[in-house]
């Protein structure tokens, strides 16, 4: 399997090139060349979310990596999970569950992408004999993942840039209190999107890199997250039905990569009806799906910060596939004056939408409504991203037929104050966030700027 830009820049890149350099050349996103196909009457033989991965993962690293070399690496990726299913799903009604992608070491989904992603970088930093440093961006989850990810291997130096501002004292706490010295955690004076654009400058100049390091990206535009991710989906069928027929998937998505993942899934095969596209009040992605309107407004704090985005960064992924049909000259157009200018398709490829995409934008206190709704009606916990998933399912529900798998991306305990405005007590607190509330924080703060943060890489590699 080899790899190409979205944007028609960089192509045939092996699995590993795609890996180590996260971001193509041109500003565009990697895409495997063409869909691999999953024997779904294999994997209905088997049993584990291990198993199913060890039937998905080498289709895309198969440039790189003998089968036998990933089967073995994947036997050791995932790790301190704290229910055996890793992904066990929970019913609410006949018609609706909860996917729990909580039960992780950082209690949030991103690490089953992350932790497959350290398992590769080391692999590869081994084989070269050259050591890296990981940069990425963060509104909440990732940088707590990738820090716990990435911390074993003293191959490896983390810098992690986290907007300061909207986040939870846990999610925050997560990042800051992590005693390792190949850890830096920098708190910027400035949102989300400012912090996504100096990691997007530096893949651009690696002016701070030495001779022998990779800048590695752990934000979902690296693709190895994307196919961490397809792994659950597929687990969650079999597990659901047995792949027999589709499900409808509601996903709380900011950069999109969740929602991608899935896509991807039903490209490889998965039986799919619908992907509810949820959103807060950051509702680029609800705009374009509703209306042909992609473009950049002013970034909202809300009660889900890892929503909290004003441009959809895996989005190009899904233009450059589903609605362009590949063409990346198209592609490449699109996104020229974007996101100065908005993003509006034809028509006629603008209407795919209905095929496979229903979205919605969930406000705070319709987000706070369904907490305390579905812990009323089911006895149930949930965090704020996963109330605007269940909300957008309840107010689409019209629209969709058969099962929907609603993914709870966070464990609610990360966010205290949003259920305690819900009305709601939370009764039991995950060991691995409770110890990181009664540890001393270590951070730096430095300005939205490039140049500073550069500077300070460099200080400390």
């Amino acid at each position: 399997m080899l790899f190409h830009s979205t944007r028609g820049g960089d192509a045939n890149k092996t699995f590993e090139e795609v890996l180590m350099q996260g971001l193509a050349d041109d500003g565009g996103l990697f895409m495997p060349n063409e869909w691999p196909q999953v024997d779904l009457n294999e994997l209905k033989k088997q049993k584990s979310f291990i198993d199913v991965a060890k039937k998905i993962v080498p289709l895309y690293t198969s440039s790189s990596f003998d089968s036998s070399e990933v089967i073995d690496l994947l036997d050791n990726t995932w790790h301190d999970f704290s229910d055996e299913n890793f992904a066990p799903i929970h019913r609410l009604n006949k018609y609706q569950s909860v996917l729990e992608l909580f039960h992780g070491p950082t209690a949030a989904f991103k690490d089953f992408g992350l932790q497959l992603a350290a398992a590769f970088f080391d692999k590869t930093l081994k084989k070269n004999k050259k050591t890296a440093i990981v940069l990425g961006a963060t509104s909440g989850d990732t940088g707590s993942a990738a820090i716990d990810s990435c911390k074993r291997f003293d191959s490896i130096k983390s810098f992690i840039l986290l907007p300061n501002g909207n986040m939870s004292d846990i999610q925050r706490k997560q990042m800051t209190t992590v005693d390792s010295k190949n850890v830096f955690t920098i708190r910027v004076n400035g949102s989300f999107d400012d912090c996504q654009d100096i990691v997007k400058d530096a893949f651009n100049e690696r002016s701070f890199l030495r001779d022998d390091q990779y800048l590695l990206a752990v934000n979902s535009i690296n693709w190895v997250r994307i196919i961490g991710q397809i792994c659950y989906y597929f687990y969650a069928s079999l597990k659901t039905n047995d792949l027999s027929k589709g499900l409808n998937f509601a996903v709380p998505t900011g950069n999109f990569g969740n929602v991608f993942a899935c896509y991807a899934a039903s490209k490889m095969g998965m039986p799919l009806n619908k992907i509810i596209v949820a959103v807060n009040k950051n509702n680029i992605l609800d705009r374009f799906f509703r209306n042909n309107d992609y473009s950049k407004r002013e970034f909202l704090e809300s009660l889900s910060p890892s929503m909290d985005i004003s441009v959809a960064s895996n989005f190009e992924r899904l233009l450059y596939d589903f609605y362009a049909d590949r063409d990346s000259d198209l592609c490449r157009t699109l996104y020229k004056s974007f996101p100065t200018s908005s993003i509006e398709l034809d028509r006629n490829l603008w209407e795919k939408t209905d095929d496979l995409f229903l979205s919605y934008t969930v406000d705070d206190t319709s987000t706070l409504n369904n907490m305390s709704q579905i812990y009323n009606d089911f006895n149930y916990l949930i965090d704020p991203h996963t109330a605007i998933a269940s909300h957008s399912v309840e107010s689409l529900k019209e629209k969709l037929d058969g099962e929907t798998l609603i993914l709870s991306t966070a464990h609610p305990a990360k966010f205290p104050k949003s259920i305690e405005q819900a009305g709601l007590k939370l009764n039991q607190i995950p060991k691995q966030l409770s110890q990181a509330l009664n540890k001393e924080e270590r951070y730096v703060t430095l300005p939205a700027s490039k140049d500073d943060i550069f500077k300070y890489i460099i200080d400390n590699n």
